[in-house]
């Protein structure tokens, strides 16, 4: 059933929060909440909160960068989100996991939000649009993206804000010309910013209206509904990995998000490192002039990386991350990397900046 706002769990840790006189708010998700534009919608909610509660200080993490997903986000957590003190933390990824793989997307959705939930850190889901969900919404129908979501907001008490479809029903209504909303299909004006905004407003209206007993701390987590859900990650130290040909380790300069890179440019550069658990994958500075790579674990068959580049990938920039695997056998395992040029259409350098090797265990 299509509905835009759904109550759950009370934000009672929030609303002590508020109380107190300190909120840091988190924010993930990609271009559509990246605070690069200056209009995107976390602004307006800020701005209300604000206005709204003028003996806060409220201090705002937005995490969000453009084209990535709830991958990226497991491993972003701690650095981006848990060591920031965050309190509240909005996560919208219905958009850029779509076109994901349904299990992968259910394992990083549920590692993500039970990484967030174990901490203490209350959670809110907010749903945006593309436009490949537009025969699915004019139909009634909630796109799976959405749907399975919602699985996890039911299962975890989470609440969740349907923005897209508020948008979408003003549209319909006549509030709202679609070219004010999305020329583009994907990424909203300020107008349409200020719709989703509007949403999210609502709800926490609602939610701040109700009066709730004092929390008692955080719950236990129930059981995962996804058991290989990448709960459980770790950063692998560049110091731990073992290379020949010529790298350096270096400052990002394109990105804050990225800490170092361990980079060459050279064909035919080699890594080595051992890792534990049942999963790997790495993520790149990546963009047309990266090159690609071949890997293999534990002694197997060499695969190719071959990684998809489209009309809008830049040169360089995009932090974008590479499963290499997440059912190996749990425990020791090794993986050698070795950097080509790929050889094929819109591979057009030989860039190797690995920003960082992340386990799943």
């Amino acid at each position: 059933m299509q509905t835009v706002i759904r109550h759950r769990k009370p934000l009672s840790i929030f609303k002590e929060k508020l109380q107190s006189g300190n909120v840091t708010l988190g924010f993930l998700g990609g271009s559509i909440t990246d605070a690069a534009p200056g209009h995107n919608w976390p602004e307006a909610v800020v701005a209300w909160l604000v206005d709204a509660y003028a003996d806060v200080r409220f201090k705002v993490e937005n995490a969000g960068i453009g084209a990535t997903g709830s991958d990226l986000a497991v491993f972003r957590a701690k650095r981006d989100i848990l060591d920031r003190g965050c309190d509240l933390v909005f996560v919208e990824y219905a958009v850029n996991d779509y076109f994901e793989p349904n299990s992968k997307r259910a394992r990083s959705r549920e590692g993500l939000i039970r990484r967030l939930l174990s901490e203490g850190i209350e959670v809110v889901l907010v749903y945006t649009y593309l436009q490949e969900m537009y025969e699915d919404m004019a139909a009634g129908r909630v796109p799976d993206s959405i749907a399975e979501f919602e699985r996890i907001a039911e299962h975890y008490g989470i609440g969740s804000v349907w923005m897209g479809l508020h948008a979408f029903d003003e549209v319909r209504r006549g509030f709202m010309k679609w070219e004010e909303w999305l020329p583009d299909g994907l990424h909203p004006t300020q107008r349409g910013s200020l719709s989703y905004a509007q949403s999210v407003i609502r709800y926490l209206e609602k939610e701040l209206s109700i009066e709730v007993s004092k929390s008692s701390g955080s719950s236990p987590l129930p059981a995962p509904l996804e058991p290989l859900a990448w709960e459980t990650v770790e950063r692998l130290s560049f110091d731990e990995v073992q290379g020949s040909g010529p790298w350096t380790i270096r400052r990002s300069s394109n990105s804050c998000w990225i800490d170092q890179l361990l980079t060459t440019s050279a064909v035919g550069a080699k890594l080595e490192f051992a890792f534990t658990g049942r999963g790997l994958a790495m993520a790149f500075d990546f963009g047309k002039t990266s090159s690609e790579f071949r890997y293999r674990v534990d002694g197997g068959e060499w695969q190719p990386s071959g990684r998809d580049r489209p009309n809008w990938c830049p040169d360089r920039g995009w932090y974008r991350l590479f499963l290499i695997a997440d059912e190996l056998p749990d425990g020791p395992h090794r993986c050698e990397v070795e950097v080509v040029h790929g050889n094929r259409e819109g591979c057009t350098g030989t860039r190797f900046d690995l920003a960082f090797i992340g386990e799943i265990r």
